[in-house]
Order: structure tokens, then sequence, then C-alpha cells
């Protein structure tokens, strides 16, 4: 719903409806990037499989679409503690947001690599 190009790390899998769809951007930004919602799930997957984030309990079936909220979400939160057991909550969400800047750099490397934009590499000397 705004921010960056960093911000596509927290948004929903492609070819739902939203309840919030009118404000999403990801489509759009997706198109800025020239990136395509089929190689942005494939990165998203492909991460989720090496992180081990593949979860029936969360949307979308992987905690690589978890959104932003830091209040809490209850599935996430659940899967989460799932996930690393052995951490305390403020723990895991220290290392969700790390692993979710992770992902957002994958997703700006990527499409560094497939074009030039002076924006992107900003972007990522912020990393």
């Amino acid at each position: 719903m705004g921010g960056d190009y960093r911000a596509l790390t927290f948004c929903c899998k492609p070819g739902y409806s939203l309840t919030f769809g009118f404000k999403c951007k990801r489509d759009q930004t997706l198109a800025e990037l020239g990136l395509s919602q089929e190689d942005f799930i494939k990165i998203k997957e492909e991460f989720s499989k090496e992180n081990r984030w593949d979860s029936d309990k969360v949307c979308f079936g992987s905690m690589a679409y978890c959104c932003m909220r830091s209040g809490g979400c209850e599935r996430r939160d659940l899967s989460l503690k799932r996930r690393y057991p052995n951490l305390e909550l403020q723990e895991i969400m220290k290392l969700y947001f790390k692993k979710k800047k992770e992902l957002a750099k994958r997703i700006l490397e990527y499409v560094k690599d497939s074009q030039d934009n002076k924006h992107i590499n900003a972007l990522l000397e912020l990393f």
C-alpha cells in the first residue's frame, strides 16, 4: 500500500482478490520494475522453501507473503513460533524482519540483474 520497492517483501501473492485491493500498489510496482507476477511468485516461493517458511496456517501457504503487521497476526505468529520453537517472540520477530529484509534484497537484485536502474542500486546500498 506504499513504501519504496523494498515493500514488495510484504506483498500478497498475485491472483487473489484482496479486501483493500483498491489501495494495493503491488501490480503497479511490479510493472514499474519490469518484474512479472510469475517471477515475483517464483522468488518468494524459492525463498520460502530455503527458509522453511511454508505453512498451511498463513495466507497463500508461505510466510514470504506475510505482511508487516508489527502488532501481531495470529496465523503468522503461530507459524513463526512453530518454525522457531526455541526463541522468544521478540527474538522471532527480529529474525522475521531480518529475513524479510533478505527477501527484499533478493527481489531487488533480481530486478537489477535484468535492467539498469539507479534507483534500485541506491536502495541496494541501504542493505
